[in-house]
Protein backbone atom coordinates (compact mmCIF):
# COMPACT_ATOMS: atom_id res chain seq x y z
CA UNK A 1 0.00 0.00 0.00
CA UNK A 2 1.41 3.04 -0.49
CA UNK A 3 2.70 5.39 2.26
CA UNK A 4 0.32 7.73 2.68
CA UNK A 5 -2.56 5.44 2.66
CA UNK A 6 -3.52 5.33 6.86
CA UNK A 7 -3.09 8.74 6.74
CA UNK A 8 -4.90 9.79 3.74
CA UNK A 9 -8.11 6.73 3.95
CA UNK A 10 -8.23 8.46 8.15
CA UNK A 11 -8.92 11.66 6.78
CA UNK A 12 -11.52 10.61 4.44
CA UNK A 13 -13.21 8.64 6.77
CA UNK A 14 -13.05 11.38 9.30
CA UNK A 15 -14.88 14.05 6.75
CA UNK A 16 -17.46 11.25 5.63
CA UNK A 17 -17.99 10.61 9.57
CA UNK A 18 -18.55 14.51 10.66
CA UNK A 19 -19.53 16.02 7.12
CA UNK A 20 -21.31 13.51 4.27
CA UNK A 21 -23.13 11.67 6.58
CA UNK A 22 -24.70 14.18 9.09
CA UNK A 23 -26.44 15.43 5.67
CA UNK A 24 -27.11 12.71 3.91
CA UNK A 25 -30.91 12.78 3.78
CA UNK A 26 -30.67 15.85 5.57
CA UNK A 27 -30.24 19.07 2.99
CA UNK A 28 -32.24 21.52 3.10
CA UNK A 29 -33.91 23.35 -0.17
CA UNK A 30 -31.11 26.08 -0.54
CA UNK A 31 -28.41 23.70 0.14
CA UNK A 32 -28.75 21.91 -3.26
CA UNK A 33 -28.01 24.23 -6.03
CA UNK A 34 -27.02 23.88 -9.71
CA UNK A 35 -24.11 24.56 -10.75
CA UNK A 36 -23.94 24.02 -14.44
CA UNK A 37 -26.84 23.08 -15.93
CA UNK A 38 -27.91 19.38 -14.63
CA UNK A 39 -24.86 19.35 -12.81
CA UNK A 40 -25.51 19.57 -8.78
CA UNK A 41 -23.22 20.95 -6.20
CA UNK A 42 -24.21 20.80 -2.49
CA UNK A 43 -23.54 22.25 0.82
CA UNK A 44 -21.79 19.00 2.00
CA UNK A 45 -19.48 19.06 -1.75
CA UNK A 46 -17.87 22.49 -0.77
CA UNK A 47 -17.00 21.71 2.58
CA UNK A 48 -16.05 18.25 2.40
CA UNK A 49 -13.75 19.24 -0.20
CA UNK A 50 -12.23 22.27 2.03
CA UNK A 51 -11.72 19.74 4.76
CA UNK A 52 -10.34 17.16 2.37
CA UNK A 53 -7.76 19.81 0.91
CA UNK A 54 -6.64 21.38 4.52
CA UNK A 55 -6.02 17.55 5.55
CA UNK A 56 -3.94 16.45 2.61
CA UNK A 57 -2.08 19.63 2.13
CA UNK A 58 -0.79 18.74 5.95
CA UNK A 59 -0.27 14.71 4.73
CA UNK A 60 2.04 16.35 1.98
CA UNK A 61 2.21 19.99 1.55
CA UNK A 62 4.71 20.39 -1.52
CA UNK A 63 1.68 18.96 -3.57
CA UNK A 64 -0.68 20.76 -5.57
CA UNK A 65 -4.69 20.69 -4.62
CA UNK A 66 -7.08 20.12 -7.68
CA UNK A 67 -10.41 19.79 -6.33
CA UNK A 68 -13.66 19.55 -8.61
CA UNK A 69 -15.62 22.51 -7.02
CA UNK A 70 -12.45 24.78 -6.78
CA UNK A 71 -11.68 24.07 -10.71
CA UNK A 72 -15.83 24.85 -11.22
CA UNK A 73 -15.35 27.98 -9.53
CA UNK A 74 -11.70 28.48 -10.88
CA UNK A 75 -11.19 26.12 -14.31
CA UNK A 76 -7.25 27.42 -14.27
CA UNK A 77 -6.56 25.04 -11.58
CA UNK A 78 -7.08 22.10 -13.63
CA UNK A 79 -3.44 22.47 -15.06
CA UNK A 80 -2.10 21.95 -11.78
CA UNK A 81 -3.06 18.69 -11.70
CA UNK A 82 0.62 18.04 -14.02
CA UNK A 83 2.34 19.63 -11.03
CA UNK A 84 5.43 17.40 -9.90
CA UNK A 85 2.53 16.53 -6.85
CA UNK A 86 -0.72 17.09 -6.87
CA UNK A 87 -3.80 15.64 -5.25
CA UNK A 88 -7.11 15.32 -7.07
CA UNK A 89 -10.15 15.42 -4.83
CA UNK A 90 -13.77 14.24 -6.04
CA UNK A 91 -15.12 15.42 -2.33
CA UNK A 92 -18.61 13.38 -2.98
CA UNK A 93 -18.84 11.66 -6.65
CA UNK A 94 -22.21 10.93 -7.10
CA UNK A 95 -23.59 13.92 -6.01
CA UNK A 96 -27.19 13.64 -8.30
CA UNK A 97 -27.86 10.52 -6.28
CA UNK A 98 -26.60 12.11 -2.50
CA UNK A 99 -28.55 15.17 -3.10
CA UNK A 100 -32.07 12.92 -3.75
CA UNK A 101 -31.05 10.67 -1.23
CA UNK A 102 -29.91 7.71 -2.92
CA UNK A 103 -26.65 5.71 -2.75
CA UNK A 104 -24.71 4.92 -4.08
CA UNK A 105 -22.06 8.08 -3.61
CA UNK A 106 -18.17 8.19 -2.53
CA UNK A 107 -15.10 10.55 -1.67
CA UNK A 108 -12.24 9.84 -4.37
CA UNK A 109 -8.92 10.62 -4.01
CA UNK A 110 -6.05 10.41 -6.49
CA UNK A 111 -1.99 11.55 -5.73
CA UNK A 112 -0.34 12.36 -9.30
CA UNK A 113 2.80 12.72 -9.65
CA UNK A 114 3.76 14.74 -13.54
CA UNK A 115 0.66 13.39 -14.49
CA UNK A 116 0.51 9.71 -13.90
CA UNK A 117 -1.30 8.25 -11.20
CA UNK A 118 0.71 7.06 -8.29
CA UNK A 119 -1.93 6.31 -5.88
CA UNK A 120 -5.71 6.27 -5.22
CA UNK A 121 -8.72 5.75 -2.88
CA UNK A 122 -12.32 5.18 -3.37
CA UNK A 123 -14.57 5.58 -0.40
CA UNK A 124 -18.12 4.61 -0.21
CA UNK A 125 -18.85 6.12 3.40
CA UNK A 126 -22.53 4.03 3.41
CA UNK A 127 -21.34 0.70 2.94
CA UNK A 128 -17.98 1.30 4.75
CA UNK A 129 -16.05 0.43 1.53
CA UNK A 130 -12.33 1.69 0.90
CA UNK A 131 -10.66 0.87 -1.95
CA UNK A 132 -7.18 1.44 -2.51
CA UNK A 133 -4.79 1.33 -4.98
CA UNK A 134 -0.89 2.01 -5.31
CA UNK A 135 1.17 2.11 -9.00
CA UNK A 136 3.03 -1.07 -8.70
CA UNK A 137 1.94 -2.36 -5.60
CA UNK A 138 -1.84 -4.05 -6.02
CA UNK A 139 -5.36 -2.89 -5.41
CA UNK A 140 -6.91 -3.19 -1.88
CA UNK A 141 -10.63 -3.15 -0.31
CA UNK A 142 -10.29 -2.63 3.35
CA UNK A 143 -6.88 -3.12 3.23
CA UNK A 144 -7.13 -6.78 1.86
CA UNK A 145 -5.42 -7.52 -1.28
CA UNK A 146 -8.38 -8.27 -4.43
CA UNK A 147 -8.00 -9.28 -7.84
CA UNK A 148 -10.63 -8.26 -10.55
CA UNK A 149 -13.06 -10.99 -11.48
CA UNK A 150 -15.50 -11.59 -13.93
CA UNK A 151 -19.39 -11.62 -13.30
CA UNK A 152 -19.60 -15.32 -14.33
CA UNK A 153 -22.81 -15.22 -16.48
CA UNK A 154 -24.20 -16.61 -19.24
CA UNK A 155 -23.09 -13.47 -21.10
CA UNK A 156 -20.74 -10.39 -19.85
CA UNK A 157 -22.36 -7.95 -18.03
CA UNK A 158 -21.85 -3.73 -19.65
CA UNK A 159 -23.11 -0.83 -18.27
CA UNK A 160 -22.70 2.21 -20.89
CA UNK A 161 -22.87 5.95 -19.67
CA UNK A 162 -24.64 8.37 -21.90
CA UNK A 163 -23.62 11.31 -20.63
CA UNK A 164 -21.22 13.47 -23.07
CA UNK A 165 -22.79 11.82 -26.33
CA UNK A 166 -25.77 12.38 -28.49
CA UNK A 167 -29.13 10.37 -27.91
CA UNK A 168 -28.35 8.73 -31.59
CA UNK A 169 -25.10 8.01 -30.69
CA UNK A 170 -26.06 6.64 -27.28
CA UNK A 171 -28.93 4.32 -28.81
CA UNK A 172 -26.68 2.94 -31.62
CA UNK A 173 -24.40 1.77 -29.40
CA UNK A 174 -26.54 0.34 -26.84
CA UNK A 175 -28.29 -1.84 -29.22
CA UNK A 176 -24.63 -2.94 -30.99
CA UNK A 177 -23.89 -3.59 -27.29
CA UNK A 178 -26.41 -5.59 -26.28
CA UNK A 179 -25.78 -8.65 -29.21
CA UNK A 180 -23.01 -9.21 -27.31
CA UNK A 181 -23.47 -8.36 -23.47
CA UNK A 182 -26.20 -8.81 -20.90
CA UNK A 183 -27.11 -4.39 -20.17
CA UNK A 184 -26.92 -3.02 -16.76
CA UNK A 185 -28.01 0.67 -15.51
CA UNK A 186 -24.79 2.75 -14.71
CA UNK A 187 -25.51 3.99 -11.12
CA UNK A 188 -24.16 7.56 -11.68
CA UNK A 189 -21.25 7.10 -9.67
CA UNK A 190 -17.69 6.21 -10.85
CA UNK A 191 -17.21 5.32 -7.25
CA UNK A 192 -19.46 2.87 -7.92
CA UNK A 193 -18.80 1.40 -11.06
CA UNK A 194 -14.93 0.74 -10.94
CA UNK A 195 -15.45 -1.51 -7.77
CA UNK A 196 -18.03 -3.06 -9.27
CA UNK A 197 -15.57 -4.29 -12.49
CA UNK A 198 -13.02 -6.04 -9.34
CA UNK A 199 -15.96 -7.68 -7.62
CA UNK A 200 -17.28 -9.55 -10.19
CA UNK A 201 -20.87 -7.42 -10.40
CA UNK A 202 -20.47 -5.77 -14.19
CA UNK A 203 -17.67 -7.00 -16.68
CA UNK A 204 -17.15 -3.48 -18.89
CA UNK A 205 -18.06 -0.02 -18.12
CA UNK A 206 -18.55 2.66 -20.85
CA UNK A 207 -17.53 6.22 -20.54
CA UNK A 208 -17.85 9.04 -22.90
CA UNK A 209 -17.01 11.84 -20.58
CA UNK A 210 -13.58 11.52 -18.67
CA UNK A 211 -13.35 14.13 -15.62
CA UNK A 212 -10.00 13.10 -13.87
CA UNK A 213 -11.91 13.62 -10.70
CA UNK A 214 -14.38 11.13 -11.83
CA UNK A 215 -11.69 8.19 -13.43
CA UNK A 216 -7.93 9.08 -11.99
CA UNK A 217 -8.98 7.38 -8.59
CA UNK A 218 -10.89 3.99 -10.37
CA UNK A 219 -8.74 4.03 -13.31
CA UNK A 220 -5.63 3.02 -11.31
CA UNK A 221 -7.51 0.40 -8.44
CA UNK A 222 -8.82 -1.56 -11.52
CA UNK A 223 -5.65 -1.40 -13.45
CA UNK A 224 -3.77 -2.42 -10.47
CA UNK A 225 -6.59 -5.37 -9.69
CA UNK A 226 -5.91 -6.38 -13.26
CA UNK A 227 -8.84 -5.17 -15.50
CA UNK A 228 -8.75 -3.17 -18.22
CA UNK A 229 -8.73 0.59 -18.91
CA UNK A 230 -7.98 2.08 -22.44
CA UNK A 231 -9.38 5.20 -24.31
CA UNK A 232 -11.90 4.48 -26.99
CA UNK A 233 -9.10 4.10 -29.94
CA UNK A 234 -7.02 1.52 -27.40
CA UNK A 235 -4.17 3.96 -26.43
CA UNK A 236 -3.88 4.14 -22.70
CA UNK A 237 -5.42 6.57 -20.82
CA UNK A 238 -3.52 9.64 -19.42
CA UNK A 239 -4.07 12.94 -17.37
CA UNK A 240 -3.99 15.71 -19.43
CA UNK A 241 -4.62 14.13 -23.11
CA UNK A 242 -6.91 14.56 -25.51
CA UNK A 243 -8.05 11.09 -25.78
CA UNK A 244 -11.97 10.41 -26.37
CA UNK A 245 -13.77 8.48 -23.44
CA UNK A 246 -12.62 4.74 -21.30
CA UNK A 247 -13.17 1.32 -21.83
CA UNK A 248 -13.43 -0.52 -18.60
CA UNK A 249 -13.56 -3.73 -17.80
CA UNK A 250 -12.83 -6.89 -15.82
CA UNK A 251 -10.44 -8.73 -17.97
CA UNK A 252 -8.96 -7.19 -21.37
CA UNK A 253 -10.22 -9.78 -23.13
CA UNK A 254 -13.42 -8.07 -22.60
CA UNK A 255 -12.09 -4.80 -22.99
CA UNK A 256 -11.24 -5.57 -26.32
CA UNK A 257 -14.78 -7.16 -27.50
CA UNK A 258 -15.87 -3.80 -26.06
CA UNK A 259 -13.93 -1.83 -27.90
CA UNK A 260 -14.70 -3.60 -30.98
CA UNK A 261 -18.40 -2.51 -30.57
CA UNK A 262 -18.21 0.88 -29.95
CA UNK A 263 -18.20 2.34 -33.44
CA UNK A 264 -20.02 -0.47 -34.92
Amino acid sequence: MHRHHAAVSALIRTVAETVVLPRFRNLAAHEVLEKTPGELVTIADREAEERLSEGLSAIDPAAAIVGEEACAADPALMAQAMAARAWIIDPIDGTANFASGQAPFGIMIALLEAGDIRASWVYDPVAGRMCHAAAGGGAFINDAPVRARQSGGARARAAISKVGQSAEDHAARTARFAQAFDLTPLPRCAAENYPRLVLGQNDVAIFRRTLVWDHAPGVLFLAEAGGYVARWDGSPYRIGDDGVGIVAASTPALGKQATALLFG
